[in-house]
């Protein structure tokens, strides 16, 4: 379970840009879950606990890149073709036995060690489209470098060698060198356990009637895939009552079996927002005014020591919060190395004013610009409630804090939603 400090999420309430507060609250936290260690077939998107150093070289030996002849460099004539018999063969997983004489080839395949020599060792391959057989002998033209189609002894990793960091997500290619530098099984961190609910007697679930001043809870549905995207196991609480003892005890019950618990709105001063109240009578609430537009203000805190995610009411708001700011302190707290996310310089169609000290993110989609690159196009409607806003756009394109106006033809990071929603802790 969780072991964060009392005062972890404490915030003084000043306006603080991004890259600030995810630096400040990098520093306090650390994870909370526990380690197992688990073949590699299953760990798949978890975090690696402990650097992973290679156990053999990769490749262990020299060996052939393509079908070919091994030789020696120094017995090629630099300008004119070269005889040399062939006495013998190797394949991949089949070495030439013995040792390969100086003025000799000996026929390789792909994979192939390449053969120990006496004075020296066969150092070049030559392909097998660039030569012709003459009996038992093979002809190869002059030109050829020393070393050509030969993969180095450790050219991929040494033995030894720390191949993946502790924090690393563990992908397909991840889980292939670990493979590849003899590991059957890793440490790996077990998923971070994921509380979601929402709030109010205006919110009810999808597919049932609608009454009077009702919607529909877009939120939890947004949240819980974001949350499964990241590599969370995800508990839906559902939708609870906006009741101050039923929420008390809620909180209190849910944060005894899970790493974290999020919710979305709901935590404002209103008579009939009780959620602020609950976190505070199990631990403590603190409001982070972040300098970013949309979703600036977000709540954090902590029932007892299991940290509480307050993101905004409104859905594009609460799906900005979540993958520039929740994410990468949920992969903290899970074990991983934060990333953010990468942004692919676009141009910008369009013009468009910001306040400074802010960081802003629009919505766009792109069409080509006619010069091999893309431009963007604006969504007409800004509002952070708007959820066709993301269903119609490519993505965002950020503007960030110095920035106040944004003139065509600029150059802008653009975060494709891909990117934004297909890493995982």
């Amino acid at each position: 379970m969780a072991q964060l400090s009392d005062d972890c999420f404490a915030h003084g309430g000043a306006l603080m840009r991004l890259d600030d507060a995810l630096a400040e609250l990098d520093r306090r936290l650390s994870p909370v879950t526990t380690i197992e260690t688990l073949p590699l077939r299953d760990c798949r998107g978890r975090a690696l606990a402990v650097p992973l150093e290679a156990r053999v070289s990769v490749p262990p030996r020299d060996n052939s890149a393509v079908d070919g002849y091994a030789v020696y460099f120094d017995d090629l004539s630099p300008d004119a073709e070269t005889v040399l018999p062939v006495i013998g063969r190797a394949a991949a997983g089949h070495p030439f036995a013995g040792r390969q004489p100086r003025g000799t080839a000996v026929r390789v395949l792909t994979g192939a060690v390449m053969p120990d020599g006496q004075d020296g060792a066969p150092d070049t391959v030559m392909m097998q489209e660039d030569c012709r057989l003459d009996g038992e002998r093979v002809v190869i033209r002059p030109g050829i470098k020393r070393g050509a189609n030969r993969r180095l002894a450790g050219e991929d990793a040494q033995s030894g060698e720390m191949v993946l960091p502790a924090g690393r997500i563990l992908g397909p290619a991840e889980l292939a060198l670990a493979a590849a530098v003899g590991a059957a099984e890793l440490s790996v961190h077990r998923p971070l356990r994921v509380a979601l609910l929402s709030t109010g007697d205006e919110v009810h679930p999808a597919g049932g009637p609608l009454p009077p001043g009702g919607i529909y809870d877009a939120n939890r549905p947004l949240l819980s895939a974001l949350l499964a995207s990241a590599g969370c196991v995800v508990s839906d609480l559902g939708i609870q009552p906006d009741r101050r003892d039923h929420l008390i005890r809620i909180f209190g019950e849910t944060a005894a079996t899970h790493d974290a618990v999020i919710s979305s709105g709901g935590v404002s001063t209103g008579d009939e927002d009780h959620v602020k109240a609950a976190i505070k009578a199990n631990g403590s609430l603190h409001f982070w005014r972040l300098a970013i537009k949309p979703g600036r203000p977000v709540a954090l805190g902590q029932i007892g020591r299991v940290p509480f995610f307050g993101l905004p009411g409104n859905p594009v708001a609460a799906m900005l919060t979540f993958c520039f700011f929740a994410r990468p302190l949920l992969q903290r707290l899970g074990g991983a190395m934060s990333a953010p996310p990468r942004g692919y310089p676009v141009t910008s169609g369009f013009g468009y004013k910001k306040k400074s000290d802010r960081r802003e993110w629009v919505r766009v989609s792109l069409e080509p610009d006619g010069q091999g690159g893309w431009r963007t196009v604006k969504y007409p409607v800004d509002g952070a409630g708007v959820i066709t806003s993301l269903t119609r756009t490519d993505g965002l394109i950020e503007l960030a804090e110095d920035l106040t106006r944004l003139e065509p033809g600029m150059s802008v990071p653009f975060y494709p939603y891909a990117e934004l929603v297909g890493g995982a802790i």
